[in-house]
């Protein structure tokens, strides 16, 4: 949904890697569209992977260059504690607000449902790369978690980009 400020996304079920390029595109037209308040609804998120929350951190990051909430920016609405203890561990808690209860739209919205990319295992593998090393740019405890993941996953796009 959108409204004159803000956009607010709902996800459902599973955040994770493959569903990371489509969440990315769809963040980054809205932001080119002038939105700069975003509320990600996660009352029916039940797991967020690494990737999913490395394309959200990094897009934190890039609405809010000096680290903290503000008027731009993105609010988490209804984290499960699972996905709140990713967000502490791996050190993006900083990045959001944090809310719970009833939504309440101060203003007229619309619905709008964006289309899929249909991401190729060489974006997905792209994106879940730049995912990881946001996370370990963020935060140098991220480093020795995810050192190994990001050498494969360099590895695995170099392949898949001599192929194509």
């Amino acid at each position: 949904m959108v409204g004159k400020a803000y956009a607010c996304i709902k996800i459902a079920g599973r955040a994770n890697f493959a569903a990371s390029p489509d969440f990315k595109t769809l963040l980054n037209e809205l932001a080119q569209k002038g939105f700069g308040h975003f509320i990600i609804d996660l009352s029916e998120c039940v797991l967020m992977d690494s990737t999913f929350l490395g394309v959200l951190a990094g897009f934190g990051m890039k609405l809010n260059p000096n680290g903290a909430p503000s008027e731009r920016g993105i609010e988490l609405h209804c984290a499960s504690s699972r996905v709140s203890d990713l967000l502490e561990n791996l050190g993006a808690a900083h990045l959001f607000k944090s809310t719970s209860g009833p939504l309440q739209f101060p203003e007229e919205v619309k619905p709008c449902t964006p289309e899929s990319i249909n991401p190729t295992h060489e974006q997905i593998a792209r994106t879940s790369l730049e995912a990881h090393q946001t996370l370990m740019a963020m935060n140098p405890e991220n480093v020795v978690r995810f050192k190994d993941v990001t050498q494969f996953l360099a590895e695995d796009l170099k392949n898949l980009e001599k192929a194509s």
